[in-house]
């Protein structure tokens, strides 16, 4: 039995926090012992998995604030992760042996980490590099960001292991961290398809309110964030009144989805911009803006929805379309980031360039052709269990575990 702590800055809902609980989960089920440690945690906004027993989970230095006069958002998350590592390290490492801790998306506590007792091995999971996401802004966020950035570099070389979740990841890594000389390793996130096949029967007498039993559901699931390009997915939405015939279009619907926390202003700011969007687009007795579904609303929203839509630019991977797959479900995406890596074009889904025209043109294809929806979905399924299955994805973690632990793995 290997003991495996998993830190992460803010256990929520979202593509990271489903990773690191898949991973832990896959870990747990191998027989090891794991555990969380985060900076925040909300037993209301979180993963199933988090909160019904199955894993430890302990929130620290969630009092420490998470910005300073609206701003320094990033040396706040620094700090707070700052404050978890030191606690993991002469704390909980006091107190019983670690052997594994696996932390993600904020690297600045890897040499705190360092000072455990019994010199845990370190794997660092880098989803995207973080000066990366923090990378518009004038002069003066240039010269705050500086330190942090050679810090990221800096600490990231630190991990005994680094792992990506894409090619496209990959590549941006080498790029950015031009100064390390070590190639990560590439670990496609994966679904637990036994908990979509149970949530399934489960969901079967779900009920969704406001839309019509004889409905063509477009389904849009992701974060209330700028960057997740909601509006993309409502102005090509927008476009299908004038592509289909008036009965037609009278039977389409739009959902979308999104993980909202109270505690975050984007979150607040963009749900309110869309809202007021779907008013302006006259579209409100067709479109439905849902905020944080459970995952059984989940899974219904799915099972009733025909298509659906990924408006993400350049998104490092993006797990939502594997979901959407293994429900058989086509994908219409932008041709960029990791979706490239997991919709093969006009067999699973349609990859479209950034714009309205193109994208509500695969809408209208989809909608006006049920064969072509039946055939996508079927081969969307079957990708998802031959390249993304659960079984490969724990496989892979736990040798590269037991690689670590028989000192076996070095850096390229």
């Amino acid at each position: 039995m290997v003991r495996v702590l998993f830190v992460h800055p803010d256990l929520g809902i979202g593509g990271a926090e489903r990773l690191v609980v898949d991973a832990a989960l896959s870990l747990h089920n191998k027989g090891h012992k794991v555990s969380f440690l985060t900076n925040h945690y909300d037993p209301t906004h979180c993963f199933e998995e988090t909160r019904n027993g199955t894993f430890l989970v302990q929130a620290v230095g969630d009092w420490l604030p998470r910005k300073i006069f609206g701003r320094f958002y990033a040396f706040c998350a620094y700090f707070r992760m700052i404050y978890a590592a030191f606690y993991a390290s002469l704390c909980l490492s006091r107190k019983e042996k670690i052997d594994i801790i696996f932390c993600d998306q904020i690297s600045i506590g890897i040499p705190i980490l360092r000072l455990a007792k019994h010199n845990p091995k370190i794997v660092f999971y880098c989803h995207f590099p973080d000066q990366l996401l923090s990378a518009e802004g004038g002069y003066l966020k240039s010269m705050y960001r500086a330190p942090i950035n050679y810090l990221e570099e800096y600490t990231t070389s630190l991990a005994d292991s680094i792992l990506v979740n894409s090619k496209f990841t990959l590549r941006v890594f080498r790029e950015t961290f031009k100064r390390l000389d070590v190639i990560p390793d590439v670990l496609y996130p994966s679904l637990n398809t036994n908990f979509f096949d149970k949530m399934q029967q489960e969901a079967k007498n779900e009920e969704i309110t406001d839309i019509p039993s004889d409905a063509f559901m477009y389904l849009s699931i992701n974060r209330f964030e700028r960057k997740k390009n909601h509006e993309l997915a409502l102005h090509s939405f927008k476009l299908l009144e004038k592509s289909l015939p008036r009965n037609d279009w009278q039977r389409c619907r739009l959902v979308i989805a999104g993980g909202y926390d109270t505690l975050c202003t984007e979150n607040h700011v963009i749900y309110d911009e869309l809202a007021a969007l779907v008013t302006e687009l006259e579209l409100n007795n067709k479109v439905i803006l849902l905020k944080s579904p459970s995952d059984m609303e989940k899974i219904a929203l799915l099972r009733k929805s025909q298509c659906l839509l990924y408006t993400p630019e350049n998104e490092h991977f993006g797990i939502v379309p594997l979901e959407g797959m293994y429900m058989s479900k086509p994908v219409v995406a932008l041709n960029s980031g990791g979706p490239t890596e997991t919709i093969v074009h006009n067999s699973t889904g349609i990859l479209c360039e950034k714009n309205s025209e193109e994208f509500s043109r695969a809408m209208c294809s989809l909608f006006k052709d049920q064969m072509l929806c039946e055939r996508m979905g079927e081969m969307g399924r079957k990708r998802v269990q031959q390249k993304f299955s659960f079984e490969s994805f724990g496989n892979k973690i736990e040798s590269i575990i037991r690689e670590l632990l028989d000192g076996k793995t070095k850096k390229n």
